[in-house]
């Protein structure tokens, strides 16, 4: 075809050359046939001879070719290259070339392009993974042209449909099996081969079998108590191609590791969550989710928490005294608490359903919350309720303050005051209330400013007002108002400022215990005592037949006086009046008394005691003295063996009489009488008797006070100390003493006569007893001389002085 080409192309020269006319438009393709694999590229070139203006391409469509991005023009005067890139079936078919001159006249050339596939396997995936128990299709995606023959190999054997039941080789090449399992995995070979070309390939496919998860546990329920730190572990056993991958969920939210919950896998396909320091929170549904390649499986697990009863809601309530309060306890736990309340005041409780036999307290409860109701609040309620909630895993308490208010309430028991002009007074209007009541004092509509006037001053403190009025006129006595105030209610009470009066005279005076020299007064308070408190009373007394009144005051305003100094054997005349703030009132009647005459005196009252050694000391308390002094004691004394007395005067001032010597082992008699200037008493009698002569360590002591045993114990422990430290001294060298020694040798300069004799060279003698061991001296002699020379040195020797 070439060669028939070239010849009718050196025909036309020759005629071209012979004619020597104009040459004639010729077009030519450097290919006439073309055959190209998918994917490949070619170029072809197409020539004219002649004079041609234009050279376009045409496509097997009868499109004109344009360049794009894989078909590229590059066109001279006479010579144009088409390339055709990365070719495809649909590229076949007649290309054309085609000139054309300036007449218009053309000429074209073409040439055949033939497209064929080169076996080509396309995204064949390896490995290819299925589900247990679905039919799997294996996939081998293989193109040729023409279509190319393929076979199945597994282990290295062709699969035989006939041989193979749950195999089959699809139309599309693809391999079918059958409900796959387990067994089925392991490589498989597609081979393709075009027997045309003698062309062949293959490629190996992993497939691989996903079993789907199987999930179990050991156990499915999990107590546990909240806040006692206490942990729990759940445990999850699975199975499953590939490995499942483990994760738990709780309310939708899968778990992470925290300082909460902590997750741990073990051999065997054991996966384990623990939930540490478990509180009420923790409690519910968790589940255990197994996820691979083929699938998913839950189990759920479930943890019930008992948790301690916790209450959560009580707070102080106030209620209006006469209306009804409701206190409220909200408590939680696992399981709910069953709620009590205790009043504090009395300690008495009331549970759910519980009412007083009043009917005022009354207990309602559901579900965690107990309310207890009290109706006709009234102020003995106040105080601390405690409310209990209570359960099989422990209990919790907490209480409120029942508050309770009320109008005001006056706590004032006096409502009349006295007073007279001149004489402040104070009114007091006391209230108790809650809140805390205002209060305002008005007199005859107007009230009464809190700023100081000329005759009133008020005075308030929470709970009291107190109104100072100086009476200056009759205008200033009469009612008063007090008006107490709060966001309950008001409250008044009226005082009355009435003018006082001196105080009316007592009465009944009467004299009892008169003697010599003393008389006791008493009387009756007087009826009235004008409106004012009695301040004191006066009794007044002289001698009949005398003018001058000798005045006498009550302690206080006590009823009983005792009036002193008085002379014997003497009448006297004695009046009472009372006195308050206002003055002085009347005198009572006057009574008249006298006086006891001189006589002898009474006996004396006589106790003993044992004095120290042989003596006995007699206790005298003088009984009435007759009017006079007494002047002296007579005490006589005997043995009960003896006949006569042996006598001992004691002076009148005295109140002891001291009896020595007496004799051991012996009992006396004693009789002791009273003289004053009228003479003697009766005597007053006494017996002791005088025990057993002590021993010599009693009559050592008994004769010491306790200062002077306690002073010798402590001389005692002062000389067991020396002892001890001259001992230190000797056998140590350390102690007292020896810081002494050792203080005045070190010393350069003598500031005193025995320095003096020390820097001479005479030596100073310190003479100390020694301690005793076991009764006997430790050392011989008795004293051991200390001797200090000048040179600081120290040398001991006996004392000879007992030689």
């Amino acid at each position: 075809m070439g060669g028939k080409n070239m010849m009718l192309q050196l025909v036309h020269l020759l005629g071209v050359l012979v004619c020597g006319s104009q040459a004639a438009l010729q077009v030519s393709i450097s290919l006439n046939k073309v055959e190209l694999s998918v994917g490949e590229s070619k170029f072809f070139i197409c020539t004219a001879i002649g004079e041609p203006v234009r050279l376009e391409w045409f496509n097997p469509q009868g499109e004109r070719i344009v360049t794009s991005r894989r078909m590229s023009l590059h066109t001279e005067s006479s010579r144009s290259r088409l390339i055709i890139y990365n070719a495809i079936v649909e590229d076949a078919g007649i290309y054309r070339c085609q000139a054309t001159d300036a007449s218009g006249h053309t000429e074209e050339a073409s040439v055949v392009l033939e497209i064929y596939q080169r076996l080509t396997f396309r995204d064949v995936r390896s490995p290819q993974e299925f589900r247990h128990g679905e039919t799997a299709e294996v996939v081998c995606d293989v193109i040729s042209s023409p279509v190319p023959v393929v076979v199945w190999y597994y282990q290295d054997q062709e699969i035989a449909e006939e041989h193979h039941s749950r195999y089959q080789v699809l139309a599309n090449n693809n391999l079918q099996i059958g409900e796959v399992t387990k067994a089925d995995e392991g490589v498989y070979r597609c081979e393709a081969s075009v027997e045309a070309r003698g062309e062949i390939d293959f490629v190996d496919i992993a497939v691989v079998v996903n079993v789907p998860p199987v999930l179990s546990v050991f156990q499915q329920s999990f107590n546990a108590t909240a806040d006692y730190q206490e942990s729990v572990t759940f445990t999850c056993i699975t199975s499953g191609s590939p490995d499942p991958v483990v994760t738990w969920h709780r309310k939708g939210q899968q778990l992470e590791p925290s300082e909460q919950y902590m997750f741990n896998k073990l051999d065997g396909g054991r996966s384990m969550l623990t939930i540490r320091n478990i509180r009420q929170g923790d409690s519910g549904t968790y589940t255990c989710r197994a996820t691979n390649k083929a699938g998913s499986q839950e189990r759920e697990l479930f943890l019930k928490v008992f948790v301690q009863p916790h209450i959560t809601l009580l707070q102080n309530v106030t209620a209006v005294e006469g209306n009804a309060a409701m206190i409220s306890c909200v408590a939680d736990g696992e399981p709910l608490p069953d709620i009590s309340w205790r009043r504090a005041g009395d300690g008495r409780t009331f549970a759910d359903g519980d009412k007083s036999p009043d009917g005022r307290f009354e207990v309602q409860g559901r579900h965690g919350k107990s309310v207890l109701t009290i109706s006709g609040v009234q102020l003995s309620d106040l105080g601390r309720f405690d409310c209990e909630a209570l359960s099989r895993i422990g209990g919790h308490q907490k209480s409120m303050y029942l508050d309770i208010e009320y109008i005001p309430k006056f706590m004032t028991n006096q409502t009349i005051y006295y007073s007279w002009e001149g004489n402040p007074v104070n009114i007091s209007c006391d209230v108790m209330s809650n809140p805390p009541a205002t209060m305002l004092w008005k007199r005859e509509r107007f009230t009464i400013s809190a700023e100081a006037t000329a005759n009133t001053r008020v005075h308030t403190v929470p709970g009291k007002s107190v109104l100072e009025v100086t009476p200056m006129s009759d205008r200033d006595f009469g009612r008063y108002n007090c008006t107490a105030r709060n966001n309950i209610g008001i409250r008044y009470q009226e005082f009355i400022l009435a003018q006082a009066d001196v105080p009316s005279n007592p009465y009944s005076v009467r004299l009892s215990a008169v003697s010599q020299r003393l008389a006791t007064v008493t009387f009756m308070k007087p009826d009235s005592h004008g409106g004012v408190p009695i301040s004191y009373y006066l009794v007044q007394y002289k001698e009949v037949g005398s003018q001058d009144w000798r005045d006498v005051r009550s302690h206080s305003v006590q009823t009983t006086v005792v009036l002193t100094g008085l002379e014997p054997n003497t009448t006297y005349e004695v009046r009472v009046a009372a006195v308050n703030g206002k003055g002085q009132g009347e005198f009572s009647h006057a009574k008249n008394f006298q006086t006891l005459p001189i006589r002898e005196p009474s006996p004396p009252a006589v106790h003993g005691q044992r004095g120290v050694g042989k003596a006995f000391r007699l206790g005298l308390v003088k009984q009435d003295d007759g009017g006079m002094p007494i002047v002296e004691y007579i005490v006589k004394y005997k043995t009960d063996k003896e006949e006569q007395w042996m006598t001992k005067l004691v002076p009148g001032a005295n109140d002891f009489a001291l009896l020595q010597p007496l004799q051991w082992n012996t009992r006396y008699e004693v009789e002791i009488t009273a003289r004053n200037v009228k003479g003697l008493s009766e005597p007053a009698f006494y017996q002791f008797f005088m025990p057993q002569k002590p021993n010599i360590t009693e009559s050592l002591f008994s004769g010491l006070g306790l200062g002077a045993v306690v002073g010798l114990g402590l001389g005692a422990l002062l000389l067991l100390l020396a002892l001890v430290d001259i001992s230190c001294f000797f056998l140590r060298h350390c102690g007292l003493l020896m810081c002494i020694t050792r203080a005045l040798c070190s010393k350069k300069t003598a500031t005193s006569g025995k320095g003096k004799e020390m820097e001479e060279g005479k030596a100073a003698y310190l003479k100390l007893p020694l301690k005793e061991e076991n009764g006997k001296e430790s050392l011989k002699p008795d004293t051991i001389e200390i001797k200090v020379h000048g040179d600081n040195s120290i040398h001991t020797k006996p004392d000879d002085s007992k030689a």
